[in-house]
């Protein structure tokens, strides 16, 4: 007779196999498994195994036998169930069979629809319309079906009752199918609520695109639990979400709102080239193609371009995408992005302050003026409110001084620029000291800490480009400084990068040698000094980063339609 054994301490009714090894937990389930077996009990694993009492195994027969009753309790609930699923199925199989019978007609009776974009829905309301998009939400109350229509513009509530949801494309409707909706948009009743403040009483539709359900639906490729890759992968699914067609809606306002600001303060647009021969913020971060032959790359920035349209058509400024080859993943870089670049003449560097402080403010208040914009605004970044007027101005030797005043450190570094760790691995941290090109974390720590936009200005020579102008005389320590600055927000950091750029050919030529560029390429840049030379200035403004301001975004990677950064180029 095979022996089974219980350890009341260690053992388990679960996943135990009644053997020494893994033992039972109860004499009662051990009794209900093996009823015919040499039964050994111990109370615990220091204990020896024994045959159990009479009083015990009687104690236990009561235990097998309320598990028995479980177990045909469990048997008699599950045959119920699946009788209930089956029948359930059959009606509605029987109930679909039936609804191929229903064929639906549009009444030409009724009035002639008006077909529309839902966002200009408002002035229809009490006539008959006609919306096409795409089933952003469904639902199936007592028969009677409600659909969130989405066709970009908005969103619309739709109601399908009597023979309009009883069609077999109103019972097999899944989410993102596109269909085409007629019928009476009507207020909604006092106490309910959608989106419009009405809704949409359907008397025909049809289905123009149905969507998979199933394991392909839509729900179970993409859900608010996906991993970060796959919605990566997934972008142009994540896209129809609202919160992500919200930021790219604000995005075309916020660049409308840029344009409109620009070109009042008279500057003309222009479309440089993406395809260049030049650097401009330092070869390191090139990407390099091959050109019919010729060595080309894609463009850091408009900037040089940029400056020679001065003379020709004054003030200027472009809306182009710039590349930057840098290996960073931090959640404010992308490896292509939104540039908005403009180039002043005939001004100085407090002119150049004033000038990029006044389009940021004037773009936010045409943004906050128009209730559509101001509403996606509150959707993204509720209680936002526009930047105060000035903006602090503090100089990079004096930001240098606060961050020490307040104990933010970075990260010491050797000679080849390798992070010197302490002797138990973490990093070492040091002061900072001018001539430190101030770490990303540091300053925008710094930046969330004052908590206002600060332009940061007056940087040394060996941090900046080569075309920038330079203070005249030697600052602190023997350092030259440049008429720079960076406008730095809260929460994201840096947004604008600006300064004066060198007017002296002499000087642009120096600036060429020292960084061991050869002039020849910059024929064309370099003329603007010798036909006509004149103090300018200009700046660039990425745009993802001053959407995930605006919109309270964690990273650009949401500001972008289709983002790209190291390892990523699809979709």
């Amino acid at each position: 007779m095979a022996s089974i054994y219980i350890d009341e301490t260690a053992g388990s009714d679960e996943t135990g196999k009644g053997t020494q090894e893994q033992p039972y937990q109860t004499l009662a389930f051990a009794l209900y498994s093996h009823s015919d077996a040499l039964l050994l009990i111990r109370k615990d694993p220091n204990s020896e195994y024994e045959e159990p009492t009479q009083s015990a195994l009687k104690k236990a027969k009561k235990g097998a036998d309320g598990i028995e009753k479980k177990r045909k309790k469990a048997e008699e609930l599950a045959e119920r169930d699946a009788q209930q699923k089956k029948e359930e199925r059959e009606r509605r199989e029987k109930v679909l069979e039936e609804s191929k019978k229903i064929v639906l007609e549009e009444d030409s009776s009724l009035p002639a629809a008006t077909k529309s974009k839902i966002v200009n829905l408002a002035e229809l309301r009490g006539k008959r319309v006609r919306v096409s998009g795409w089933v952003h939400r469904l639902r199936d109350q007592k028969g009677i079906i409600f659909i969130v229509l989405r066709d970009g513009t908005g969103y619309l509530q739709c109601v399908l009752s009597g023979l309009t949801a009883q069609t077999y494309s109103a019972l097999t409707l899944t989410i993102e199918s596109t269909v085409e909706l007629v019928g009476t948009l009507q207020p909604v009743p006092e106490g309910k609520t959608a989106p419009g403040g009405h809704e949409l009483s359907v008397d025909f539709w049809q289905v123009l695109g149905a969507a998979p359900g199933g394991d392909d639906a839509f729900t179970n490729r993409l859900n608010e639990k996906s991993d970060p890759s796959i919605l990566a992968d997934l972008r142009h699914l994540v896209l129809r979400g609202e919160t992500a067609s919200a930021v790219l809606k604000l995005r075309a306002a916020l660049l409308n709102a840029f344009r409109d600001a620009l070109v009042s303060h008279d500057l003309i647009e222009v479309t440089p080239p993406c395809l260049v021969q030049t650097q401009v913020e330092g070869g390191a971060t090139l990407f390099k193609l091959d050109y019919y032959g010729q060595p080309t790359f894609l463009t850091q920035s408009s900037q040089l371009y940029l400056e020679t349209c001065l003379p020709a058509l004054g003030d200027v400024f472009c809306v182009q995408e710039s590349f930057r080859a840098e290996n960073s993943h931090t959640r404010r870089h992308l490896s292509e992005y939104t540039h908005l670049e403009a180039e002043l003449a005939f001004i100085k560097f407090e002119d150049l302050m004033d000038h990029i402080e006044s389009i940021i403010c004037e773009t936010v208040d045409r943004l906050l003026a128009n209730p559509r914009t101001a509403a996606l605004i509150q959707q993204l970044n509720p209680g936002f409110t526009a930047p105060v007027r000035p903006f602090m101005r503090l100089s990079y030797v004096d930001a240098i001084k606060w961050l020490n005043e307040h104990s933010i450190q970075h990260e010491a570094e050797d000679a080849e620029g390798n992070v010197i760790k302490n002797d138990d691995g973490t990093s070492k941290m040091v002061d900072h000291v001018v001539g430190d090109d101030i770490a990303e974390a540091a300053e925008r720590r710094m930046t969330d800490i004052l908590g206002c936009p600060i332009f940061l200005h007056g940087f040394p020579a060996e941090l900046k480009a080569f075309y920038m102008k330079k203070v005249p005389g030697a600052g602190a320590d023997g350092h030259v400084f440049t008429e720079s600055c960076d406008l730095l927000m809260p929460g994201v950091g840096e947004i604008v990068g600006g300064s004066m750029r060198i007017s002296d050919m002499d000087e642009l030529f120096a600036a060429y040698k020292r960084e061991g560029i050869d002039p020849s390429p910059y024929y064309w840049f370099t003329d603007q000094r010798k036909y006509g030379t004149c103090e300018h200035g200009g700046y660039g403004l990425g745009v993802e980063r001053f959407l995930a301001w605006l919109a309270n975004r964690y990273t650009v990677r949401e500001c972008s339609l289709y983002p790209r950064w190291p390892g990523r180029a699809t979709p």
